[in-house]
């Protein structure tokens, strides 16, 4: 007769650079460009501990240069080689970067305009489901300040959502670290 053994209880995966990332997903200009002044989005997944996060996954969803995101029955398209949507892993030392372009500015569905900015979501280990945030741009201050999502959220808060822009030559670099827990904490949003 034979008896089980029970096991400990622990969380572990799911391996996202496995299965859920390329290299070249995180380029969204890979196609080339009709508009837009590229940018370059960079910066670490950082856990309670202030450690960075390996194997952890970012999204990025944005609209084109002219404010459009990509659908296809929209009545005005958006830029034909521009991709809104990438998809890059985290290295061993929690840190990922994108190409992409400089979004333009969408309205809401009142027709307020938001200031440019990144969709974000983050998938990891342990996290039994995905946390969803935004980027906008530090040099974009005074629409920024009118920007509807950012004047609903408390001013803290509201500081951890500004990526801003590092010196790098000739092409804008913004820093975008995503503080899971503790000091610092990303604001998550709740949809």
């Amino acid at each position: 007769m034979s008896r089980l053994i029970a096991t400990s209880s622990q969380t572990i995966g799911p391996f996202f650079a496995v299965g859920l990332w390329r290299p070249e997903w995180s380029d969204l200009t890979r196609n080339g460009l009709d508009a837009g002044a590229p940018i370059r989005i960079e910066g670490s997944v950082i856990d309670g501990d202030g450690a960075g996060v390996p194997d952890a996954l970012v999204e990025i969803w944005q609209a084109d240069a002219h404010g459009r995101y990509e659908d296809h029955d929209a009545p005005v398209p958006p830029d034909r080689l521009f991709r809104g949507f990438g998809r890059c892993g985290t290295d061993a030392d929690g840190r990922y970067a994108f190409r992409s372009i400089l979004p333009g500015v969408v309205s809401d569905a009142n027709g307020t305009p938001q200031a440019p900015h990144v969709n974000v979501t983050l998938f990891a280990r342990g996290m039994l489901t995905r946390v969803v945030t935004r980027l906008y741009f530090a040099d974009h201050a005074e629409q920024n300040a009118a920007d509807p999502v950012l004047r609903s959220l408390p001013a803290d808060a509201r500081a951890t959502l500004i990526a801003p822009r590092v010196d790098a030559g000739s092409q804008a670099v913004y820093r975008f670290d995503i503080v899971i827990q503790g000091d610092g904490e990303t604001a998550f949003f709740d949809l």
